[in-house]
């Protein structure tokens, strides 16, 4: 089983990484860019009977920030 993990900046908090990217668009003549955010997904392989409880604390404790950081688990 395969679960995949999204996660992003909480709406409110600066992103300097996805800034510097809408800047970049906007210097290489991409117009209508009015804001960029950046995240990271985790695919993560996991053992049969794994529970989606299971990748929500691994999220809570080691993967995600969740003082700055939202996440989505997805199990595929």
């Amino acid at each position: 089983m395969k679960a995949r993990v999204h996660v992003m900046l909480k709406d409110g908090v600066l992103d300097p990484q996805g800034e510097a990217v809408r800047h970049a668009l906007g210097a290489m003549g991409f117009d209508g860019i009015e804001g960029v955010r950046q995240g990271k997904v985790i695919e993560l392989d996991l053992a049969d009977g794994t529970s989606e409880d299971r990748v929500a604390e691994m999220c809570e404790r080691l993967l995600a920030n969740t003082v700055i950081e939202s996440y989505r688990i997805e199990v595929l």
